[in-house]
């Protein structure tokens, strides 16, 4: 990943680049809003950081002007001024985030991943929509009933402000999908704002989405809005909310019911207008009955369901998806490769793909960068684990360990390198290493 950081403060900028550099991640700075907008339109970065007060021009307009006429990327917005109205005009600019100084480095490069990540879904989804009668995003090309029957479903659902439900395993585009929903939403003009509740600490999930007031705990120097506020009009997408834990379920609850929330150390209530989309991989019924999920929340959220399938069960949607994968790469790398053989079509039809779509979009981005001929063939997709047709072999559930234990093994245990492969998140791959009991003690490193 590389990022641009423009902070008129040179302590700040240095040391986020330098942190930035220590993770692996290539940071190039500037010291005023005119020198970014120079460089943005020289260079090519996946992320920026943008300091919301500087000299000349601040980052609100380098933010206006790479919505109108410069590149198009995720930014994060950073300020020593913590006013509502600030955070609210950079999120409906456009900005992918907000931070407010100080802060912590290891929280801008999670929400710099993020941003980067929702960036790729966003293009993902425009690139596979086709338009309808009104010139809005409509259905994406599907060979396959069952997705036939989710993208009407959406289309009847998304005008409304009823709650959403999305389900479906890791890697079926469920983010990608409630995108969708907002962009075709009378909230489209209003920001969309994902939270994976998954990959939050539990200590900071009622914070990020409630906010908190000055003094509330330890470093709380100045009010936070929450998630809720941010997503004012428009639509709050909680990702992995099946995660949630049971105390902060209640707080959820009562949110949806009285449409208000109250900070962390406040006492007064916030009204909060949002429509809420939800999406877990859980299965809610089960943790309802185990005594993990309120009921009473399941079926607040419950209000319309719509479920994902793996990409095992719409296999006949693997062509198109690979040509606009194919197409996504080229415009990432510069690479323009059309032609796949057939028997790598047939294989990449035959895979298990415990990863789902994600795991095909990695899948191709990697083909395409190490390929080196004119065409793909199967063994520039190094499908490692048995073939759900040709050659079965036990059940899903043994298929994924061997696909797990595969991609340790091939990384040495990187668990990092072994998630991007099969296109899960690091907390996912390190719920599967549970479940399935694998030898955790080898260093990742």
């Amino acid at each position: 990943m590389r990022i641009l950081i423009a902070d008129d403060e040179p302590n700040i900028r240095e040391s986020v680049a330098e942190y930035c550099r220590l993770e692996g991640i290539e940071a190039r700075t500037v010291e005023n809003g005119e020198a970014a907008r120079k460089v943005l339109a020289e260079e090519t970065f996946d992320a920026a950081v943008l300091d919301l007060r500087m000299p000349g021009i601040d980052g609100l307009a380098v933010l206006e002007w790479t919505r109108s006429e410069g590149p198009s990327l995720p930014v994060v917005m950073i300020s020593a001024h913590g006013e509502v109205r600030d955070a609210v005009r950079a999120m409906k600019l456009g900005a992918s985030d907000y931070l407010v100084k100080p802060f912590d480095p290891d929280e801008l490069l999670l929400r710099l991943k993020q941003a980067v990540e929702a960036h790729r879904l966003r293009r993902s989804a425009a690139a596979s929509s086709v338009k309808d009668e009104t010139g809005r995003p409509g259905t994406e090309e599907t060979q396959n009933a069952a997705m036939r029957q989710v993208y009407t479903l959406v289309r009847k659902a998304a005008p409304t402000d009823s709650t959403i439900l999305i389900t479906g395993e890791s890697g079926t585009g469920k983010e990608v999908l409630a995108r969708r929903i907002h962009a075709v939403s009378r909230r489209s003009h209003a920001p969309f704002i994902a939270v994976n509740l998954g990959g939050l600490p539990e200590s900071l999930i009622e914070s990020e989405l409630f906010g908190y007031e000055r003094g509330a705990f330890t470093g709380a120097d100045r009010r936070k809005e929450g998630m809720f506020e941010l997503a004012s009009s428009g639509t709050l997408f909680l990702d992995e909310v099946g995660d949630m834990p049971l105390h902060l379920q209640v707080k959820l609850l009562r949110v949806i019911q009285e449409r208000k929330i109250q900070r962390l150390g406040g006492t007064g209530l916030v009204p909060v207008d949002v429509r809420i989309v939800a999406a877990t991989h859980r299965d809610l019924e089960v943790m309802v009955q185990e005594g993990s999920f309120r009921e009473d929340l399941y079926y607040r959220l419950n209000v319309i369901r719509v479920h994902l399938p793996a990409l095992r069960e719409r296999q006949e949607d693997i062509p198109g998806l690979l040509r606009l994968f194919l197409d996504l790469v080229a415009e990432r790398t510069g690479r323009h490769i059309t032609a796949v053989t057939s028997e790598a079509l047939q294989a990449l039809k035959e895979y298990a793909f415990p990863g789902n779509v994600r795991e095909l979009e990695n899948m191709v981005e990697r083909a395409v960068i190490l390929c080196e001929g004119d065409e793909l063939d199967e063994r520039d997709f190094h499908l490692h684990t048995p073939k759900t047709r040709t050659e079965p072999r036990g059940t899903l559930e043994q298929l994924e360990r061997e696909a797990v234990v595969a991609a340790l093994r091939r990384h040495e245990n990187n668990r990092t390198h072994a998630a991007e492969e099969l296109g899960i998140t690091r907390k996912t791959l390190f719920n599967k290493i549970r479940h399935y009991e694998l030898d955790t003690n080898t260093p990742e490193e």
